[in-house]
């Protein structure tokens, strides 16, 4: 019995779903997104209500998955997904010009990265960004992207992170002495 899989989806006003055979059309406010459905998994529309279904046993694994995409894209196309990425570090600071975001971060070039199609980046204060968008798998992929460009340093703790992740110290080499 999936318990994420039985789960009803409740549809908010202003969004259209469209169940073909083996995809979902979601459409609301924020945009339009697909969702790609298995083999032996179906959606059922009543009374403003979703529900999956599945053929047989075989598809329990894959049941729960495709109930949480499908809900993943009520949610992204009436309110949507963000990730807030901090930039810290001496003289790293970001800022969008059209649309890319360039970014300083201790290299000997500026960055550029292109923001995708369906994705929103705001910056404040040039050291805090926000990706916001539709659809949360993209959103999570971009947030990655740019967090990579310079990873969080586990010894001065510069980089690009995202907001709340803890970061564990380690300390420098123990017992070097400067050499005057």
């Amino acid at each position: 019995m999936s318990r994420i899989g039985n789960k009803i989806i409740p549809v908010p006003a202003g969004v259209k779903i469209n169940i073909k055979a083996h995809e979902v059309e979601v459409q609301g406010p924020k945009g339009k997104l697909n969702v790609a459905l298995p083999a032996g998994i179906s959606f059922e529309q009543k009374d403003g209500i979703l529900t999956a279904k599945r053929a047989s046993d075989d598809q329990r694994a894959l049941h729960g998955l495709s109930r949480a995409l499908v809900a993943n894209a009520v949610t992204g196309v009436t309110t949507g997904f963000k990730k807030d990425l901090d930039i810290v570090g001496v003289g790293y600071r970001a800022e969008v010009k059209g649309k890319n975001v360039v970014l300083a971060l201790g290299y000997s070039h500026p960055i550029e990265f292109a923001i995708p199609e369906g994705i929103t980046i705001a910056i404040e204060k040039q050291t805090h960004m926000t990706v916001t968008g539709a659809n949360k798998g993209q959103v999570g992929q971009v947030a990655a992207n740019l967090r990579a460009l310079r990873p969080p340093d586990p010894y001065k703790q510069k980089g690009v992170r995202i907001t709340g992740e803890r970061l564990k110290k380690k300390a420098g080499k123990a017992g070097a002495k400067s050499a005057a």
